[in-house]
């Protein structure tokens, strides 16, 4: 495992690009885990309103507002999503998110939703979570249409970046 300043070593000191070792194309997908894929179908298409293909007899294929696909795979036993590794559903205004958080809510026995959070101001966005019943973690926070692609139009960020509290971001009232 390399160490910070181990990796800061290696990057070029000028701001000349590196040339990738791979020559890649697209991020085109991410996988998520289904224990009952007739209920996750339900519940991709009519709670969280996303496209749905069924690939196989053991998958789906989800997406909402992009080309970006997430696969959705059967698991007898899926594990439980890390916080930290939790999927973004982006909506415009706090507002929005306030009213997203009183359905998960109003809704949460029907698609057996659990963990939910309240909407609070946190990591430059304005967001709550809660896992679904597959133990999926998602998101749901304030983000213009093209998600983060504003925050990556910046490039680096110095100092504490988009963390700091007078950062200013789109669709979050502080």
């Amino acid at each position: 495992m390399s160490t910070p300043e181990a990796t800061a070593d290696a990057l070029p000191q000028d701001g000349a690009k590196v040339e990738p070792a791979l020559k890649l194309n697209f991020l085109s997908h991410g996988t998520l885990e289904s224990r009952d894929l007739e209920f996750s179908r339900k519940f991709y298409e009519e709670f969280l309103g996303f496209e749905v293909r069924r690939t196989s007899p053991i998958s789906l294929l989800i997406r909402l507002g992009g080309p970006h696909v997430y696969a959705v795979v059967y698991s007898k036993r899926p594990a439980e999503m890390n916080l930290l590794n939790h999927n973004g559903i982006d909506v415009e205004t706090q507002a929005d998110v306030d009213e997203a958080h009183r359905i998960v809510c109003e809704q949460a026995e029907k698609w057996r939703l659990h963990k939910i959070s309240k909407p609070i101001l946190q990591h430059g966005t304005y967001s709550f979570y809660f896992w679904d019943a597959d133990e999926n973690c998602w998101e749901i926070l304030t983000n213009p249409k093209e998600g983060y692609s504003w925050l990556f139009g910046l490039g680096d960020l110095e100092g504490k970046g988009h963390l700091d509290r007078s950062f200013k971001r789109p669709g979050v009232n502080t």
